[in-house]
């Protein structure tokens, strides 16, 4: 619903927001994901199920209710902070996560521009939650109403709002983070609140006109090779390294990681 209402709002006023060649390419990315991630997401969800078992807390009889689902919320973030700044960090996690920022345009259907294989790569960062204590059918609860509010920031159809862009990850926010500006890369990585990224230095204020995409587009809008473009430079850059620490630069280096000789 809001797609069609953002895309009727944006041809009514010639605003440009939608490209028909990259829309057509998300929808590509969003069929995959769907198709790999019944497989996969159920499995992962399994895996969580599994591990509580072996809890070191039991978090439901430790909190009063409305306790334990704002805790849940808090730590899915938190935890999601970490995960998403090392997807951009982190060569092989870029290697999922970049399909998402393939896009050079910002509208609500970016949001389902999402990465095939990200159920596995969030594996070694949320496996702690269950671990923990806290129960997987709150969680996945949490997780999903946290998924959803990530779409709305992926909008130029929403200014600025004030204070709740001090606390949240608004479309302002949000905006930045997708940007290609040099004093926008890697910043604001909070899915929900802006305050990991004011406690953790990678907040950047929206002051300018944003450049969306990447710092080197793909100029392709297939799926498949958005989704296995960096794997294959990444295989390039493997097959030309001088000696092994080269090479463990060329996969867990940033995405920018370049030899020193």
């Amino acid at each position: 619903m809001l797609i069609i209402f953002e895309a009727l709002f944006s041809a009514r006023k010639n605003l440009q927001f939608y490209n028909t060649a990259d829309t057509v390419g998300t929808l590509g990315l969003l069929a995959g994901n769907l198709i790999v991630g019944v497989v996969i997401q159920g499995l992962v969800l399994g895996l969580y199920f599994y591990l509580y078992q072996f809890r070191i807390f039991t978090i439901n009889e430790l909190l009063p209710v409305w306790a334990i689902w704002l805790m849940t919320v808090v730590s899915i973030d938190l935890i999601f902070y970490w995960y998403h700044r090392s997807s951009h960090r982190i060569r092989f996690l870029w290697a999922v996560h970049m399909n998402h920022h393939s896009s050079t345009q910002m509208n609500f259907s970016v949001a389902f521009r999402q990465a095939w294989f990200g159920p596995i790569t969030k594996i070694p960062f949320f496996t702690l939650m269950p671990l923990v204590g806290f129960d997987p059918s709150i969680t996945v609860v949490c997780a999903v109403a946290l998924r959803l509010y990530g779409v709305f920031g992926h909008t130029q159809w929403i200014d600025k709002l004030g204070w709740l862009d001090g606390i949240f990850s608004t479309p302002t926010n949000h905006r930045v983070h997708h940007g290609s500006n040099p004093e926008y890369i890697d910043k604001n990585y909070g899915n929900f609140f802006i305050i990991w990224d004011r406690l953790f230095g990678t907040y950047a204020r929206e002051d300018g006109p944003v450049t969306f995409g990447l710092v080197n587009n793909l100029d392709t809008n297939n799926p498949i090779e958005i989704t296995f473009h960096q794997w294959m430079a990444m295989a390039r850059d493997l097959k030309r390294a001088r000696s092994v620490k080269e090479a463990i630069g060329f996969i867990a280096g940033p995405p920018d990681w370049k030899s020193k000789h």
